[in-house]
C-alpha cells in the first residue's frame, strides 16, 4: 500500500470516530489521535471541568489550539471532538491537510450509543434527544461542507464502516492497494 494521507474523522458524538478511528490506525499501522484526550492532557484537566471552568467558549480555544498542532503531523488518524468543525480555521485546517471522513449518524443511534456516558458536558440535562437534534441540525451543513468522504455508520458493525471507508479512501485513490 502507497502513503496514507492524515485522515480526520468529524462527526457528531456518538458517531463511532474513536471506535473506527481506533480500528483505521490498525488496518493502516498508523498512530491513532482523539484531540479530545489531548485537550484534557494539555489541561491536566477532563473536559467536563473544562467546561465547568472556562465555558465551551474555552474548550473552543484550547481545541482550536491541539488541532492547529495535531493536523500539522504526518501519517495520523485524527478523531476529533463533535464541535470541531464550529470554528472556521479547524475546517479549512482539516480540509487542507487531510482527507475528512465524515461520520454520519442519527439522533437515535447517538442517543444509545451515549446513553451510559458522563463524559460529555453538553448532554448534561434532561432531554438528551432535544439536544442532540439541535447540535446535528446546526452542526451537519458544516460536516457536509468540510467532509471528502460521508459514511452512514447507523447500525453497521464498525467492520463494515472501515470496509467502506477503504473502498472509498481507494476509489479515489487516496490509497493505492
Amino acid at each position: 500500500m502507497s502513503k496514507i494521507p492524515n485522515i480526520y474523522l468529524i462527526g457528531p458524538m456518538g458517531a463511532g470516530k474513536s471506535t473506527i478511528g481506533r480500528l483505521l490506525s490498525e488496518e493502516f499501522n498508523l498512530p491513532f489521535i482523539d484531540s479530545d484526550k489531548i485537550i484534557a492532557e494539555r489541561a491536566g484537566a477532563d473536559i467536563p471541568w473544562i467546561f465547568d471552568l472556562e465555558g465551551e467558549e474555552g474548550f473552543r480555544r484550547r481545541e482550536l489550539s491541539v488541532i492547529e498542532d495535531l493536523t500539522q503531523l504526518d501519517s495520523v488518524i485524527l478523531a476529533t471532538g463533535g464541535g470541531a468543525i464550529l470554528k472556521e480555521e479547524n475546517r479549512r485546517n482539516l480540509r487542507s491537510r487531510g482527507v475528512v471522513i465524515y461520520l454520519k449518524a442519527s439522533v437515535r443511534q447517538q442517543i444509545e450509543r451515549t446513553e451510559k456516558d458522563r463524559n460529555r458536558p453538553l448532554l448534561q440535562t434532561d432531554n438528551r434527544e432535544e439536544v442532540l437534534r439541535k447540535l446535528l441540525t446546526a452542526r451537519s451543513p458544516l460536516y457536509d461542507e468540510t467532509a471528502d468522504i460521508v459514511v452512514d455508520t447507523d447500525h453497521k458493525l464498525p467492520k463494515n464502516v472501515i470496509k467502506e471507508i477503504i473502498e472509498q479512501l481507494s476509489s479515489r485513490e487516496w490509497v493505492k492497494s
